[in-house]
């Protein structure tokens, strides 16, 4: 059954076109991620279907009867309730229904006669009945858990919404939406201020969801596990798929790979006819003419291709840590390094010894210290007990997610020739137009940038430096998925060292190799990616003794064998792994090769399944290479272990 249809949506600010003749529907218990470049009109889009905006021309239909919520990004609570009463706004018919039935049995307490107290009593017994089956004597226990799942556990829930933070009460808010439980569930960048644990929580809650959803976020995961269909924002049109963001980043580029060689074949045929037409009226005979104009008149019948728009423009960005042979293979050196905030302890006597080339993500529930830890590492906060010491003449480069290191009444331009005052203008605006400020946006102040824009501008002050270690504290957020890629490419390009602090875990397992878990009981150092490091934890066998390093290794080069030889064990798994999949990989390319030799013979004249064949080939050809050279690698890998 179709719940909600859009046609021909039109939305306009001024001249700026926004969104331009949107169509598309959904059916009960679809669930849609919402996907496209920041600015592209997807919050705009979600603003006219639940009615907060109104479109300039089209129509949003809904079933009848539906209940629809929706939730913006950084919606927030600003109210004197404590936390858990703001939660009872979701159930307000039960709330209602729970008054009447303390006040009935108040009355009934009370000396009547036979006929009001039979009259009550029939009241309050078909009350109680609705609100047994509607989930009255659950739905307290539904509160408290929700709230448990999203951080607030039960002696916070007493605390007064007003006291917490922006992202607290984003959280607040979510919670409450959720509880509702509407026909039609709309939310906005929903993981903002979430912890991993927390987004996972929220992954599996709407992977189980039975209505329909309609989600805007970046997220790549979280996209693939809750959603089923994705509708693409681009160049103000929208355009829907039939699956899951990563089979949406698939399909269209093998979408536009089509469109682009049929418009091209089509031109080279209209340029031919065209050329066929020209020859023939130099001829100018009877028959000659005739000729010209039946191919003429082919061409007009043409439904003529649009030649494909240009993707949105994306920013270019690399890092580099120079040339310059360091001292040692050992970056940094920490030992026993503790933080509190008066009683409120983060974290306490972490240590570990960071290499070059490594990249370590720190890892843990929001309020652990993370971004704690990186700021004393930058020396901006002290540590109150412990030590840490860098190599010699190491340079660092600071992400610091809050942007305080932008001055807000800087132009764009003077806030990057600040920064580099012996490089020109020129040199300035090139690596700025990188960073898609161009022309007059160069002259922007830093203080009306979106979160977004002084992201930008904070990664071009660090892109014409020379950084041997990259400091960064949830770089990807205000990032769109496009920019994301970017970033993860120009650190995969990177010959520095890297600490980040991240929660969007599909760039933890593209970048890590190494992750650092923050605890309130401890830590546990894990040298390996994401996946093998999720897939340890979860597999049982880790104890409170491997968080720690214990104290029999612990004295003086002790401590240091041992954290190299958990490092060398993780390499092994690591090549073993590498080693198995790229044999999968290349048995499965060979396979398909001898298939394509077969279909090649039987294609004989169709040049177009020939060229199609003969394209695949390549492809294949060159993830040969690639796998080779993997299974290279890890076979060095395993000997270099024995």
């Amino acid at each position: 059954m179709i719940v909600l249809n859009l046609s021909d949506v039109c939305v306009s600010f001024g001249t700026d076109v926004v969104l331009n003749k949107v169509t598309f529907g959904l059916n009960s218990g679809d669930r849609l991620g919402i996907v496209g470049v920041n600015g592209a009109g997807k919050s705009v889009l979600m603003k006219v279907i639940s009615g907060f905006l109104r479109a300039d021309s089209g129509s949003v239909n809904f079933s009848k009867d539906l209940n629809v919520a929706y939730l913006e990004q950084n919606a927030g609570f600003e109210s004197e309730k404590a936390i858990f009463d703001e939660m009872l706004g979701a159930f307000p018919a039960l709330v209602r229904d729970e008054a009447r039935l303390e006040e009935l049995q108040g009355e009934m307490s009370l000396e009547l006669n036979e006929k009001e107290h039979l009259r009550l009593a029939g009241e309050y017994t078909r009350l109680e009945e609705k609100f047994r089956s509607n989930g009255g004597y659950e739905y307290k226990s539904r509160i408290r858990s929700m709230l448990c799942a999203l951080g607030f556990d039960e002696e916070r829930q007493g605390m007064p919404s007003k006291t917490l933070s922006g992202g607290q009460k984003t959280r607040l808010a979510l919670a409450r939406t959720l509880l509702s439980e509407p026909d039609i569930l709309m939310l906005d960048e929903p993981t903002n201020h979430l912890d991993i644990p927390s987004v996972e929580w929220l992954e599996n809650y709407l992977a189980g969801y039975k209505k329909t959803l309609l989600v805007i976020s970046h997220d790549r995961y979280f996209l693939d596990k809750v959603t089923t269909k994705t509708l693409e924002i681009e160049n103000n049109e929208a355009k829907l798929y039939g699956v899951p963001y990563s089979g949406f980043v698939k399909q269209k580029q093998k979408d536009r790979e089509i469109d682009e060689r049929h418009y091209k074949n089509q031109r080279r045929e209209i340029e031919r006819m065209e050329a066929f037409i020209e020859n023939q009226r130099k001829w100018n005979r009877e028959r000659n003419i005739i000729a010209a104009e039946s191919r003429m008149k082919a061409i007009e019948r043409m439904d003529k291709l649009e030649k494909p728009k240009n993707l949105p423009e994306s920013i270019s960005m690399s890092f580099s840590a120079g040339s310059r042979e360091l001292l040692s293979d050992n970056i940094l050196e920490a030992s026993e390094l503790s933080k509190a905030y008066g009683e409120k302890q983060l974290f306490s006597n972490v240590s570990f010894i960071l290499h070059s080339k490594e990249r370590m993500f720190l890892f843990g529930e929001n309020g652990v210290g993370k971004s704690t830890l990186l700021k004393i590492l930058c020396g901006k906060l002290p540590q109150d007990s412990g030590a840490f010491e860098y190599i010699s003449k190491i340079k660092i480069g600071y992400y610091d997610q809050e942007h305080q290191g932008l001055n807000p009444n800087n132009t764009v331009l003077d806030e990057l020739w600040n920064e580099y005052p012996d490089k020109k203008q020129a040199e300035i605006r090139g690596a700025l137009a990188r960073f898609l400020f161009k022309a007059e946006d160069v002259f922007k102040e830093v203080s009306v940038l979106s979160g977004g824009e002084k992201a930008r501008l904070t990664f071009a002050k660090m892109m014409l430096d020379e950084l041997n270690l990259l400091i960064l504290d949830e770089p990807t957020n205000h990032l769109d998925a496009a920019t994301r890629e970017v970033l993860e490419e120009a650190i995969l390009g990177y010959n520095g060292t890297v600490i980040a602090v991240s929660h969007d875990r599909y760039f933890i397992k593209k970048l890590a190799t190494r992750i650092l878990e923050l605890r309130t009981d401890g830590y546990f150092d894990y040298k390996g990616g994401y996946e093998d490091f999720c897939e340890y934890k979860n597999s049982g066998r880790m104890t409170k003794s491997e968080q720690e390093i214990p104290e029999a290794v612990a004295e003086k080069g002790g401590k240091t064998d041992y954290i190299r030889g958990k490092q060398e064990k993780s390499r092994r798994r690591k090549a073993e792994k590498q080693l198995a999949e790229s044999e999968k990989g290349i048995a499965e390319c060979e396979a398909r090769l001898a298939e394509i030799d077969t279909e090649m013979e039987k294609a004989g004249a169709d040049y177009v399944k020939t060229a199609e064949l003969y394209e695949e080939q390549n492809k294949l050809h060159a993830r040969l290479d690639e796998l080779y050279l993997a299974w290279d690698e890890a076979s060095a890998m395993l000997e270099e272990a024995e």
